[in-house]
């Protein structure tokens, strides 16, 4: 993997598994669906103005517009609105276990909607990576409880991780009819926040803002850091080694966040947690490496 990739990828972790922190500050006064309204915007702004300074394209054709949208449908809106109501219903590490399996749903949908071939290694990796989440909230995974919550909470996980999966898919689609990231994330954040916003008026959600330094603070980095430059290090990520191979990162997410846990809130980490994380690197190693091909031996004859 080129060096530039790397850091892509590694900023799209650092900060996608620290976002799990400071989302707690976001919860509370405020509904998930106006915090998102709140966070796409901003984020929205701070692209537009960027390009508008930098030069860069930013008019499309109605039908463009219709492919970001769309993205921003699956990617920037739905989704993550979704995760929000079904954290609710479980815990965290049943969340990140769920939301690890978008992986497996992006080899699937990039070989449906892309033509994209399968690739052996990044299955391999993927199921070592979801079983060493799975070995890490082991004890939250046998402590499910079978209510209808549970089950409702558990669909909703996988509905929302789908729609995730097909946002990926479209980045990668846009990507490859010229679509650039950075303003299609522009436009698509805009798109995202208007989504929410029509959702938020039509089910009568209050708008409220809460004045905590710490709810501002949190939605300034959700913003910049999570939406601004998480998503444009991994959607360009998603054009350059393909949808499947940037997913693993959303494997490595809850490794991140058990890492600030640990620092922040004395999160213990167990023999069983250490194989887990121990999986998740093989994995990783597996998906974003190459086999090394036999030399050919020339032809005598």
């Amino acid at each position: 993997m080129l060096t530039h990739s790397a850091s892509l990828y590694f900023a799209s972790v650092l900060i996608w598994g620290s976002t799990w922190y400071a989302i707690k500050f976001q919860l509370g006064v405020v509904a998930p669906e106006i915090s998102l309204v709140y966070r796409f915007a901003l984020a929205a702004a701070i692209l537009l103005a960027y390009c508008v300074a930098t030069g860069r394209r930013l008019r499309y054709s109605p039908a463009q517009h219709g492919f970001i949208a769309l993205q921003a449908l699956f990617l920037f809106s739905s989704n993550y609105l979704i995760f929000y109501y079904a954290t609710a219903l479980l815990t965290s590490g049943i969340v990140a276990l769920l939301f690890s399996t978008v992986i497996l749903m992006n080899i699937v949908n990039a070989a449906l909607f892309l033509r994209a071939p399968i690739n052996r290694r990044v299955i391999v990796g993927a199921l070592l990576g979801i079983g060493g989440i799975a070995a890490i909230f082991w004890s939250e995974v046998t402590a499910v409880d079978a209510g209808a919550g549970t089950w409702r909470g558990l669909w909703m996980c996988l509905v929302a991780t789908y729609l995730a999966s097909l946002g990926n898919i479209l980045s990668a689609r846009n990507q490859k009819n010229d679509l650039a990231v950075v303003p299609t994330n522009a436009w698509g954040m805009a798109y995202g926040a208007l989504i929410m916003l029509a959702y938020a008026l039509a089910s009568g959600v209050p708008f409220a803002y809460d004045p905590a330094p710490a709810y501002s603070v949190s939605l300034l980095y959700l913003a910049v850091f999570g939406s601004v430059l998480a998503f444009g290090s991994y959607l360009t990520l998603v054009g350059r080694i393909g949808a499947d191979r940037a997913a693993y990162a959303a494997v490595l997410f809850p490794v991140i966040a058990l890492g600030i846990s640990t620092l922040f809130e004395n999160y213990l980490w167990t023999a069983r947690a250490i194989f887990g994380f121990a999986l998740v690197l093989v994995g990783n190693y597996i998906v974003l490496t190459r086999s090394r091909k036999p030399i050919a031996t020339p032809d005598p004859n």
